[in-house]
């Protein structure tokens, strides 16, 4: 018998896994509340987003976000108009290459900016209570990060970008200063690509490299024995 269960959890943990998922950074969590969002706003958009990374339909329906939910075209109408008034969320116009014709896509990435925008905040106004003082900024809020990359890159981010971006700061806990250096690096290599500044963050990180001043002796060090 116990053999039999395990058999039936492997079998379920198989297919939860083949099933695919969705990355969710915690500073949404933390602020939708904050940023005035309901309960129901917040899970309209992370099934958006499911539907998007998971199911790979990047404009799901009302009637199909109304179903999951459970509630009503009209509702989630309702919804999705106040969200896109608010600019949490955007419709982008593109051209499906598999059809060659002109497709539409939900692009989240208002929610990011104003999340990362009200974290910002709030941890310079930390920063202030603990100092006492007003703290010194080098580099102002998230969103400035976003507007920097968006003018090297001479593009917008897309959302997939921003969320990379947020997790630097959320989970990887790198300072704005430092994933800015890792960007000039990259203009300076002519390779203007997260996946390479990742690649350059990561290398500092493991040689105990925290902030531009150590970052910059490392790379003309790399840069003398090249």
């Amino acid at each position: 018998m116990n053999n039999e269960i395990w058999k039936a959890y492997s079998h379920g943990m198989a297919a939860a896994l083949q099933e695919g998922g969705v990355h969710v950074s915690a500073m949404l969590l933390r602020t939708y509340r904050q940023l005035d969002l309901s309960d129901s706003e917040a899970m309209l958009m992370l099934q958006i987003m499911a539907y998007s990374e998971a199911d790979r339909n990047e404009f799901p329906t009302p009637e199909q976000l109304g179903e999951r939910m459970g509630l009503s075209v009209a509702a989630i109408g309702q919804m999705l108009g106040r969200l896109l008034k608010e600019d949490f969320l955007t419709i982008d116009e593109y051209m499906d290459g598999a059809t060659g014709r002109q497709a539409e896509r939900y692009n989240w990435s208002g929610w990011l900016y104003k999340s990362a925008q009200l974290t910002s905040e709030l941890r310079r106004e930390t920063r202030k209570a603990e100092r006492q003082q007003p703290a010194r900024q080098a580099v102002s809020a998230s969103t400035d990060l976003f507007s920097v990359f968006e003018q090297e890159f001479g593009r917008l981010l897309s959302p997939m970008e921003c969320e990379t971006i947020v997790a630097w700061l959320d989970q990887d806990r790198y300072t704005e200063e430092i994933i800015l250096f890792a960007l000039k690096e990259a203009v300076f290599a002519g390779k203007l690509s997260l996946r390479y500044i990742d690649r350059i963050l990561f290398e500092w990180s493991r040689n105990r490299i925290t902030n531009a001043e150590e970052a910059r002796a490392h790379a003309q060090k790399f840069r003398g024995r090249s």
